[in-house]
């Protein structure tokens, strides 16, 4: 599947919160990455292995004082390499909301593939870019089923439609409950280019897993392929 094109300019300010609204308040409380099919008559699996869970801690000083490089304009992602976690993902899938309201996930048949969510920013440019995974499904252990062994500081690299690759390193890492999940701080404005990886985490409940663990990441080298 190839990427569809994007328009040059970033959404505005205002269409970036109208995004947050609506897209997170389905996600904080709508357990919107689970392990079990969205349709009547599937059965909650057992869990393939062990519940990720994620100790948030501060990145290392050398990504405090590194000097950002200039933001890129729009492309749409190809492709996402994230070696800490084994990962690396392509095609990358275009996300949009779904009727009710809620941000679309990759689906099963797609679970060793990352989405991206198309009305928000792409990688690379001013503000934050989020890419969506899951972490396992009824099928067993999907594309971000390793988050937990991805630290601050190790690199998610992200190539682009325009021939660039946008290389962002991790700042800090957040397991929280889907409840509570944090809107402004995933999908408000940012200075600079940002990224976030999201999936979920905790143990199974009723065939759910109660939390999602999510990646920030700053973009600290660009390069053309």
């Amino acid at each position: 599947m190839n990427a569809d094109p994007v328009q040059d300019t970033p959404p505005s300010r205002s269409r970036l919160r109208w995004i947050a609204a609506t897209a997170t308040a389905a996600l904080a409380v709508g357990g919107w990455m689970t392990v079990i099919a969205l349709h009547a008559g599937t059965p909650a699996p057992a869990a393939h292995g062990p519940a990720a869970n994620i100790t948030a801690s501060a990145p290392p000083p050398s990504l405090a004082s590194a000097s950002p490089p200039a933001p890129l304009s729009a492309s749409a992602p190809v492709r996402v390499r994230i070696p800490a976690a084994g990962v690396d993902a392509s095609p990358v899938l275009p996300l949009d909301l779904a009727a009710d309201g809620t941000v679309q996930v990759p689906s099963v048949a797609q679970a060793d593939r990352i989405g991206w969510y198309r009305e928000g920013v792409t990688p690379g440019q001013t503000g934050p870019a989020v890419l969506i995974g899951h972490f396992d499904t009824v099928d067993g252990p999907a594309v971000l089923r390793n988050v937990a062994r991805v630290r601050p500081g190790d690199t998610i690299t992200v190539d682009r439609a325009d021939g660039s690759i946008a290389v962002f390193a991790v700042r800090t890492l957040q397991q929280v409950d889907k409840k509570d999940f944090p809107t402004q701080r995933v999908y408000g404005d940012t200075p600079r280019p940002e990224l976030r990886v999201i999936t979920c985490g905790g143990d199974l409940r009723a065939g759910h897993r109660p939390d999602n663990i999510i990646l920030y990441a700053d973009l600290v080298r660009t390069s053309a392929r």
